[in-house]
């Protein structure tokens, strides 16, 4: 580590060379955080790392280190890799959590890599049997948080109900949500409709109603952006097809609404007096805003966000991590899935 500057908050750190655009993003991201008083720990190749650092005038007086790190897990390779490359800027950033040097970990990479150092190195929160990454949507009411997105695609009707108990602290933790309500994914609202996995996960939630959770019951596709529920939990394969189909629809519409406005020129007046409504409209809708999603259920904190992520998501998704820290999101967890509690 470079010489440190001096601050008692505990840093984020980052794998700032991972992502489909490498460092410069990062580097920025975490330049625009730390002057939001976010201090981070930029883990990569230290001579890299350090020239992206001198490109933002002033960064010498930030929060911010530089953690060597000799290699990186590359999009194409494979999430196994992170087993026998020790130097990999992810496992040197879960390290940084593990050992008390870093209080969470945000990656842009390799999803797949990040999720399997996090398990192989911070292991789990005790009553939890998967972990799964949840992400927030955008829905009427403001988003609906939604859970697993790509961490598990077969599962237990157990990881459904453990999963409901972590999103519902989470909720109330970081969202100051008091009783956040949860709903289970299926094809109909009643409760005999649906997969056998479904249909078993129904009976267990609706056995923990007012025992930690508070379960609505089944919902549908359409419920998830009425915000019939603050909570949906669903398999991962399932929750992830809904991420990807939310971020496309949401692409092609605007495209849609921006031909629309330029066919003619009434439509392009008409245009510009829409022009700030649009806007705000884009920003609730941008993955950006969130930052990132949390790897739920690890002893530790790791957030994962788009390779494709620009400076603002990573600026978000470190505040993100912060905040979880500075709520002591882990004990708080561990203590909802404690023996005999709720």
């Amino acid at each position: 580590m470079t010489a440190g500057k001096s601050n008692t908050t505990l840093p984020i750190a980052l794998d700032a060379v991972g992502g489909d655009h490498g460092a410069p993003p990062n580097v920025e991201g975490a330049v625009l955080a730390a002057r939001a008083g976010v201090p981070v720990l930029l883990v990569g190749d230290r001579v890299r790392l350090h020239g992206e650092l001198g490109k933002h005038p002033g960064s010498v007086s930030l929060p911010i280190d530089v953690v060597d790190a000799p290699d990186v897990i590359g999009m194409d390779e494979h999430a196994s890799d992170v087993r026998s490359r020790t130097g990999a800027s992810i496992n040197v950033c879960t390290r940084l959590v593990k050992e008390g040097r870093a209080a969470a970990v945000v990656s842009m990479g390799h999803s797949g890599a990040t999720m399997a150092s996090a398990l192989l190195t911070l292991g789990r929160v005790k009553g939890v049997d998967r972990p799964a990454i949840l992400t927030h949507l955008p829905a009427r009411a403001g988003f609906v948080t939604l859970l697993d997105v790509g961490a598990n695609a077969d599962v237990k009707p157990g990881y459904l109900a453990q999963w409901a108990r972590l999103a519902t602290v989470y909720l109330r933790v970081i969202e100051d949500r008091a009783d956040p309500t949860v709903g289970l994914l299926s094809i109909g609202e009643e409760d005999h409709k649906g997969s056998q996995t479904v249909i078993e996960a129904h009976g267990l939630l609706r056995e923990l109603h007012g025992k930690g959770i508070n379960f609505h019951g089944n919902v549908e596709g359409r419920d998830i952006f009425q915000g019939t529920t603050d909570i949906v939990v669903t398999d991962g394969f399932t929750g992830n097809v809904v991420l990807k189909l939310a971020e496309g629809e949401a692409r092609v519409l605007f495209g849609w609404v921006r031909e629309a406005l330029g066919s003619d020129l009434k439509t392009k007046v008409g245009g510009l007096l829409v022009r700030g409504a649009l806007r705000g409209l884009a920003e609730r809708m941008d993955p950006s805003t969130y930052g990132a999603s949390i790897l739920l259920g690890v002893r530790g904190l790791a957030f994962i966000g788009h390779g494709s992520a620009d400076a603002r998501a990573v600026k978000n998704a470190l505040l993100r991590a912060s905040r979880a820290h500075e709520a002591n999101l882990i004990a708080r967890l561990e203590a909802a899935l404690a023996p005999g509690v709720g």
